[in-house]
Protein backbone atom coordinates (compact mmCIF):
# COMPACT_ATOMS: atom_id res chain seq x y z
CA UNK A 1 0.00 0.00 0.00
CA UNK A 2 0.87 3.56 -0.73
CA UNK A 3 0.44 6.51 1.24
CA UNK A 4 -1.26 9.34 0.13
CA UNK A 5 0.96 12.27 0.45
CA UNK A 6 -2.19 14.19 2.38
CA UNK A 7 -2.79 11.74 4.66
CA UNK A 8 -3.76 13.53 7.86
CA UNK A 9 -1.39 12.80 10.64
CA UNK A 10 -4.11 13.85 13.46
CA UNK A 11 -7.74 12.34 13.75
CA UNK A 12 -10.35 15.49 13.38
CA UNK A 13 -11.96 17.11 16.27
CA UNK A 14 -15.20 15.09 14.57
CA UNK A 15 -17.44 12.21 14.78
CA UNK A 16 -15.71 8.88 13.31
CA UNK A 17 -17.75 5.81 12.98
CA UNK A 18 -16.70 2.06 13.24
CA UNK A 19 -16.06 0.76 10.03
CA UNK A 20 -18.07 -2.43 9.21
CA UNK A 21 -17.96 -4.76 6.42
CA UNK A 22 -21.37 -4.79 5.62
CA UNK A 23 -21.26 -1.22 5.50
CA UNK A 24 -18.01 -1.51 2.59
CA UNK A 25 -19.47 -0.75 -0.73
CA UNK A 26 -22.13 2.30 0.61
CA UNK A 27 -19.73 3.82 1.93
CA UNK A 28 -17.40 3.87 -1.05
CA UNK A 29 -20.42 4.19 -2.90
CA UNK A 30 -21.58 7.59 -0.97
CA UNK A 31 -18.16 8.73 0.62
CA UNK A 32 -20.17 10.45 3.44
CA UNK A 33 -19.47 13.27 5.26
CA UNK A 34 -17.40 11.14 8.46
CA UNK A 35 -14.73 12.66 10.54
CA UNK A 36 -13.03 9.54 10.71
CA UNK A 37 -13.44 5.40 10.58
CA UNK A 38 -12.24 3.00 13.16
CA UNK A 39 -11.01 -0.60 13.00
CA UNK A 40 -10.35 -3.33 15.53
CA UNK A 41 -6.57 -3.92 14.54
CA UNK A 42 -7.28 -7.83 14.81
CA UNK A 43 -9.88 -7.69 12.31
CA UNK A 44 -7.01 -6.95 9.85
CA UNK A 45 -4.12 -9.28 10.56
CA UNK A 46 -4.35 -11.61 7.71
CA UNK A 47 -2.13 -11.13 4.87
CA UNK A 48 -4.63 -10.14 2.33
CA UNK A 49 -8.03 -10.08 0.98
CA UNK A 50 -10.86 -8.03 0.67
CA UNK A 51 -10.90 -7.45 3.97
CA UNK A 52 -7.79 -5.58 3.34
CA UNK A 53 -8.43 -4.02 -0.01
CA UNK A 54 -11.33 -2.32 1.17
CA UNK A 55 -9.66 -0.42 4.02
CA UNK A 56 -6.87 0.45 1.78
CA UNK A 57 -9.61 2.30 0.11
CA UNK A 58 -11.47 4.00 2.80
CA UNK A 59 -7.73 4.79 4.27
CA UNK A 60 -7.10 6.95 1.28
CA UNK A 61 -10.16 8.63 1.78
CA UNK A 62 -10.96 8.95 5.71
CA UNK A 63 -8.59 9.71 8.54
CA UNK A 64 -7.92 5.74 10.16
CA UNK A 65 -8.24 5.07 13.88
CA UNK A 66 -6.76 1.34 15.18
CA UNK A 67 -8.33 -0.22 18.27
CA UNK A 68 -6.67 -2.96 19.48
CA UNK A 69 -8.63 -5.78 21.48
CA UNK A 70 -6.28 -8.25 22.22
CA UNK A 71 -3.21 -7.18 23.67
CA UNK A 72 -3.82 -7.43 27.12
CA UNK A 73 -1.94 -5.25 28.63
CA UNK A 74 -3.02 -5.81 31.90
CA UNK A 75 -2.14 -9.62 31.72
CA UNK A 76 0.44 -11.45 34.71
CA UNK A 77 2.70 -12.65 31.75
CA UNK A 78 4.52 -11.39 29.15
CA UNK A 79 3.06 -9.44 25.83
CA UNK A 80 3.47 -11.56 23.06
CA UNK A 81 5.32 -10.50 20.78
CA UNK A 82 3.96 -11.77 17.69
CA UNK A 83 1.12 -10.15 18.21
CA UNK A 84 3.07 -6.83 18.82
CA UNK A 85 4.88 -7.65 15.29
CA UNK A 86 1.48 -8.20 13.49
CA UNK A 87 0.34 -4.72 14.99
CA UNK A 88 3.79 -3.25 14.01
CA UNK A 89 2.77 -4.66 10.75
CA UNK A 90 -0.52 -2.58 10.62
CA UNK A 91 0.67 0.67 11.38
CA UNK A 92 3.30 0.30 9.06
CA UNK A 93 1.37 -0.46 5.97
CA UNK A 94 -1.34 1.95 6.96
CA UNK A 95 -0.34 4.68 9.06
CA UNK A 96 -3.31 5.54 11.07
CA UNK A 97 -3.84 8.54 12.82
CA UNK A 98 -4.28 6.86 16.71
CA UNK A 99 -3.64 3.67 18.19
CA UNK A 100 -5.35 2.58 21.28
CA UNK A 101 -5.87 -0.10 23.27
CA UNK A 102 -7.97 -1.25 26.36
CA UNK A 103 -7.04 -0.84 30.50
CA UNK A 104 -7.83 -4.87 30.90
CA UNK A 105 -6.50 -8.20 30.52
CA UNK A 106 -7.35 -11.31 28.19
CA UNK A 107 -4.39 -14.12 28.39
CA UNK A 108 -3.40 -16.24 31.40
CA UNK A 109 -0.46 -18.61 31.01
CA UNK A 110 -1.29 -20.10 27.75
CA UNK A 111 -5.00 -19.85 27.29
CA UNK A 112 -6.94 -16.82 25.71
CA UNK A 113 -10.50 -15.18 27.02
CA UNK A 114 -12.60 -13.81 24.50
CA UNK A 115 -13.52 -10.69 26.88
CA UNK A 116 -12.20 -7.50 28.35
CA UNK A 117 -11.45 -8.26 32.00
CA UNK A 118 -10.57 -6.17 34.92
CA UNK A 119 -7.68 -5.60 36.91
CA UNK A 120 -7.48 -4.63 40.70
CA UNK A 121 -6.03 -1.13 41.05
CA UNK A 122 -2.89 -2.16 42.72
CA UNK A 123 1.23 -0.69 42.91
CA UNK A 124 2.38 -4.04 41.61
CA UNK A 125 -0.22 -4.06 38.63
CA UNK A 126 0.09 -0.40 37.93
CA UNK A 127 3.97 -1.43 37.27
CA UNK A 128 3.28 -4.15 35.35
CA UNK A 129 1.10 -2.27 33.01
CA UNK A 130 3.76 0.65 32.89
CA UNK A 131 6.30 -2.02 32.00
CA UNK A 132 3.97 -3.46 28.80
CA UNK A 133 2.67 -0.01 27.85
CA UNK A 134 6.18 1.04 27.38
CA UNK A 135 7.30 -1.98 26.08
CA UNK A 136 3.76 -1.60 23.62
CA UNK A 137 4.98 2.01 22.55
CA UNK A 138 8.65 1.10 21.83
CA UNK A 139 7.48 -1.73 19.30
CA UNK A 140 5.01 0.02 17.55
CA UNK A 141 7.42 3.86 17.45
CA UNK A 142 4.26 6.15 17.94
CA UNK A 143 2.23 6.95 21.07
CA UNK A 144 -0.89 4.49 22.04
CA UNK A 145 -4.16 5.70 23.65
CA UNK A 146 -5.59 3.65 26.97
CA UNK A 147 -8.75 3.40 27.46
CA UNK A 148 -11.10 3.35 30.64
CA UNK A 149 -12.75 0.20 31.51
CA UNK A 150 -16.45 -0.57 31.86
CA UNK A 151 -16.67 -2.81 34.84
CA UNK A 152 -18.89 -4.97 36.55
CA UNK A 153 -16.87 -5.92 39.96
CA UNK A 154 -14.73 -4.22 41.82
CA UNK A 155 -11.43 -6.16 43.95
CA UNK A 156 -11.03 -5.41 47.71
CA UNK A 157 -7.39 -5.39 47.14
CA UNK A 158 -7.59 -2.36 44.95
CA UNK A 159 -5.35 0.69 46.78
CA UNK A 160 -5.66 3.10 43.65
CA UNK A 161 -8.49 4.99 42.41
CA UNK A 162 -9.15 4.22 38.73
CA UNK A 163 -8.59 7.85 37.32
CA UNK A 164 -5.82 8.11 39.61
CA UNK A 165 -4.83 4.72 38.13
CA UNK A 166 -4.64 5.78 34.65
CA UNK A 167 -3.33 9.33 35.45
CA UNK A 168 -0.16 7.52 36.74
CA UNK A 169 0.23 5.42 33.90
CA UNK A 170 0.19 8.63 31.21
CA UNK A 171 2.79 10.27 33.48
CA UNK A 172 5.13 7.40 33.42
CA UNK A 173 4.86 6.63 30.29
CA UNK A 174 4.08 9.24 27.70
CA UNK A 175 0.90 7.98 26.70
CA UNK A 176 -2.62 9.09 25.78
CA UNK A 177 -5.80 7.99 27.74
CA UNK A 178 -8.96 7.38 25.31
CA UNK A 179 -11.79 8.76 27.51
CA UNK A 180 -14.80 6.25 26.42
CA UNK A 181 -17.74 7.80 27.86
CA UNK A 182 -20.48 4.92 27.64
CA UNK A 183 -18.07 3.29 30.11
CA UNK A 184 -17.72 5.70 32.67
CA UNK A 185 -21.68 5.44 33.29
CA UNK A 186 -21.85 1.70 33.08
CA UNK A 187 -19.06 1.26 35.60
CA UNK A 188 -20.33 3.94 37.55
CA UNK A 189 -23.92 3.04 37.94
CA UNK A 190 -22.60 -0.87 38.47
CA UNK A 191 -20.84 0.97 41.37
CA UNK A 192 -23.46 3.37 42.55
CA UNK A 193 -21.21 6.13 41.46
CA UNK A 194 -21.19 9.88 40.49
CA UNK A 195 -20.50 9.37 36.88
CA UNK A 196 -20.09 13.49 36.67
CA UNK A 197 -17.94 13.11 39.57
CA UNK A 198 -15.33 10.72 37.63
CA UNK A 199 -15.75 12.78 34.59
CA UNK A 200 -14.66 15.84 36.81
CA UNK A 201 -11.73 14.37 37.92
CA UNK A 202 -10.46 12.87 34.87
CA UNK A 203 -6.83 14.19 33.17
CA UNK A 204 -8.84 15.67 29.80
CA UNK A 205 -5.64 17.45 28.77
CA UNK A 206 -4.30 13.95 28.00
CA UNK A 207 -7.45 12.34 26.00
CA UNK A 208 -7.11 11.98 22.52
CA UNK A 209 -10.13 10.50 21.47
CA UNK A 210 -13.59 9.78 23.28
CA UNK A 211 -15.93 6.65 22.49
CA UNK A 212 -19.54 6.82 22.52
CA UNK A 213 -21.72 3.52 23.04
CA UNK A 214 -25.42 2.42 23.77
CA UNK A 215 -25.40 -0.31 26.65
CA UNK A 216 -28.19 -2.22 27.82
CA UNK A 217 -29.74 -2.47 31.31
CA UNK A 218 -30.64 -5.31 33.19
CA UNK A 219 -30.97 -6.35 37.21
CA UNK A 220 -28.65 -7.83 39.51
CA UNK A 221 -29.51 -10.69 41.68
CA UNK A 222 -30.85 -7.93 44.56
CA UNK A 223 -33.22 -5.72 42.04
CA UNK A 224 -30.15 -2.83 41.46
CA UNK A 225 -29.27 -1.68 38.06
CA UNK A 226 -26.90 -3.41 36.42
CA UNK A 227 -25.55 -1.74 32.78
CA UNK A 228 -23.60 -3.90 30.32
CA UNK A 229 -21.27 -1.99 28.01
CA UNK A 230 -23.26 -3.86 24.66
CA UNK A 231 -22.73 -1.43 21.57
CA UNK A 232 -25.51 -3.06 19.95
CA UNK A 233 -28.17 0.52 20.39
CA UNK A 234 -28.17 4.24 20.16
CA UNK A 235 -26.12 6.20 22.73
CA UNK A 236 -28.35 6.12 25.72
CA UNK A 237 -29.61 10.00 26.62
CA UNK A 238 -27.75 10.08 30.09
CA UNK A 239 -24.61 8.90 28.29
CA UNK A 240 -25.10 12.23 25.62
CA UNK A 241 -25.38 14.33 28.90
CA UNK A 242 -22.54 12.94 30.41
CA UNK A 243 -20.77 13.14 27.09
CA UNK A 244 -22.21 17.27 26.82
CA UNK A 245 -20.86 17.88 30.15
CA UNK A 246 -16.96 16.21 29.07
CA UNK A 247 -17.21 18.39 25.84
CA UNK A 248 -17.93 21.43 28.69
CA UNK A 249 -14.52 20.46 29.99
CA UNK A 250 -12.55 19.35 27.08
CA UNK A 251 -13.48 21.13 24.16
CA UNK A 252 -14.02 19.11 20.50
CA UNK A 253 -12.45 15.85 20.24
CA UNK A 254 -12.50 13.34 17.94
CA UNK A 255 -15.61 10.87 19.19
CA UNK A 256 -16.31 7.49 18.10
CA UNK A 257 -19.93 5.73 17.68
CA UNK A 258 -19.20 2.43 18.61
CA UNK A 259 -21.38 -0.04 17.24
CA UNK A 260 -20.34 -3.70 17.40
CA UNK A 261 -23.51 -5.99 17.72
CA UNK A 262 -26.98 -5.72 15.95
CA UNK A 263 -25.00 -3.59 13.37
CA UNK A 264 -27.83 -1.73 11.50
CA UNK A 265 -28.17 -0.03 7.92
CA UNK A 266 -25.82 2.50 7.28
CA UNK A 267 -28.08 5.76 7.66
CA UNK A 268 -28.70 5.03 11.25
CA UNK A 269 -25.01 4.38 12.31
CA UNK A 270 -24.39 7.77 10.45
CA UNK A 271 -27.25 9.50 12.24
CA UNK A 272 -25.41 8.93 15.71
CA UNK A 273 -22.37 10.42 14.10
CA UNK A 274 -24.46 13.39 12.91
CA UNK A 275 -25.59 14.08 16.43
CA UNK A 276 -22.49 13.98 18.03
CA UNK A 277 -21.47 16.24 15.29
CA UNK A 278 -23.70 19.17 16.53
CA UNK A 279 -22.75 18.59 19.99
CA UNK A 280 -18.99 18.99 18.76
CA UNK A 281 -19.86 21.92 16.91
CA UNK A 282 -21.97 23.45 20.06
CA UNK A 283 -19.01 22.78 22.00
CA UNK A 284 -16.51 24.50 19.69
CA UNK A 285 -18.57 27.74 19.56
CA UNK A 286 -18.71 28.29 23.53
CA UNK A 287 -15.31 27.50 23.66
CA UNK A 288 -14.69 30.36 20.89
CA UNK A 289 -17.15 32.71 22.65
CA UNK A 290 -15.87 32.06 26.46
CA UNK A 291 -12.22 33.25 24.75
CA UNK A 292 -13.53 35.96 23.22
CA UNK A 293 -14.98 36.91 26.11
Amino acid sequence: MTVSANRATALPPRAGLSLKPEHYETILAIKPDVGFFEVHAENYMGAGGPPHRYLETVADLYPLSLHGVGLSIGAARDLDREHLKRLRGLIDRYQPQSFSEHLAWSTHETGFLNDLLPLPYTAETLARVVDHVDETQQWLGRQMLLENPSTYLLFSESTIDEVDFLTEIADRTGCGLLLDVNNVMVSAVNHRLDPVAYIDRFPIELVGEIHLAGYDETVDSVGDRLLIDAHGSTVRTDVVELYRHTLSRSGPLPTLIEWDNDVPDFATLQAEAVRADAMLNAAAVKRRANRAA
